[in-house]
């Protein structure tokens, strides 16, 4: 049986609801053209991510170590950390490009769990802490709430799990 939260939003034509996504979340390839821009520079530019898709949530994507400008990233020491239930623990990251720092903007599971294993080393970035994210060139709003990192996009239907009175979801 699934949950269905009141206000739920049917998908139109081309639009996924994430009511429809599983639980527990699977990962996918996608060749969609994702851009993330700090302090007027492209950060990572690739054709090669993967997505999570888990209810209730939007998108997360988490984007190969090859198309990520590393020099622009620096690992957080001192117990900066979270923890997945289903992915296990994760290492967080700073962008610095020139004086500004967009602080634990960045995430990734260096050694997820074995379900997980295909996102190892892969980059997930949260869209409200840098200037701009895309998704074939379309502007992506970040999930609601600050804790989760989903990506929102035309074509991707809710309600997300994140603002007020959802974390029960």
């Amino acid at each position: 049986m699934s949950f269905h939260p009141p206000g739920r939003i049917a998908p139109g034509p081309g639009q996924e609801s994430v009511w429809d996504y599983p639980r527990p979340p699977r990962v996918e390839e996608t060749s969609r053209h994702i851009t993330v821009v700090f302090n007027g520079i492209t950060v990572v530019d690739t054709r090669r991510a993967k997505r999570v898709l888990e209810t209730s949530h939007p998108p997360t994507y988490y984007l190969p170590p090859e198309d990520v400008r590393w020099e622009f990233f620096d690992r957080v020491t001192g117990g900066a950390g979270s923890f997945c239930e289903w992915k296990g623990a994760a290492d967080y990251y700073h962008i610095r490009v020139g004086e500004r720092i967009a602080r634990e903007a960045a995430w990734s599971y260096p050694d997820p769990t074995p379900a997980f294993a295909s996102i190892a080393g892969h980059v997930a970035i949260y869209a409200g802490r840098v200037d701009a994210a895309f998704v074939d060139g379309e502007p992506v709003t970040q999930q609601p709430g600050g804790f989760y990192g989903g990506w929102i996009t035309p074509d991707v239907v809710g309600p997300f799990k994140g603002s007020p009175g959802t974390m029960g979801w």
